[in-house]
């Protein structure tokens, strides 16, 4: 068997609320709708538990009742909670969706006139090959046209 939330506790093989310990969920609850931190809400409420396991016992469905566990928290203030927590996720930007990025198209075959110039410095000789490239191909086949890489100017279709 897994372990007993917080706030129960097994009596003939059945789980059963402990007063206190209810008591003291019913109380953080309270306290973290309220606008209490986790931390905060866990010292008014008389639990010892890092904020960590304030926030788990926060997200824990079970308060609201099952089959083996009775009901602590009812469903108004659970979801009030869980609006709260997510409110204060959002505010922290901890459920910011990564960003898509685009593929860019990268040319994967160029068409360019045969090479009449030599240079002996390979900078030169670098700058002299792009300014023959005529037109680019890319991955969905499309044809670009270029202009000289030594005007700067950007590729169009």
């Amino acid at each position: 068997m897994s372990h007993i939330p917080f706030g129960y506790r097994i009596v003939n093989g059945k789980a059963v609320a402990d007063d206190v310990a209810a008591e003291q969920i019913k109380a953080l609850f309270q306290a973290y709708v309220s606008g209490d931190s986790l931390s905060e809400a866990a010292k008014r409420a008389g639990i010892k538990a890092s904020h960590s396991v304030v926030g788990r016992i926060l997200k824990n469905v079970r308060y609201l009742g099952d089959a083996f566990y009775p009901a602590i928290i009812d469903a108004e203030t659970f979801k009030a909670a869980e609006s709260e927590r997510i409110r204060r996720a959002e505010k922290r930007i901890r459920n910011k969706k990564p960003e898509v990025k685009k593929e860019a198209a990268f040319p994967t075959s160029f068409r360019f006139n045969e090479s009449t110039q030599e240079y002996s410095d390979p900078f030169e000789q670098a700058e002299y090959a792009y300014s023959l490239i005529e037109t680019e191909m890319c991955k969905d086949d499309k044809q670009y046209e270029c202009y000289s890489y030594s005007t700067e100017k950007e590729c169009k279709q």
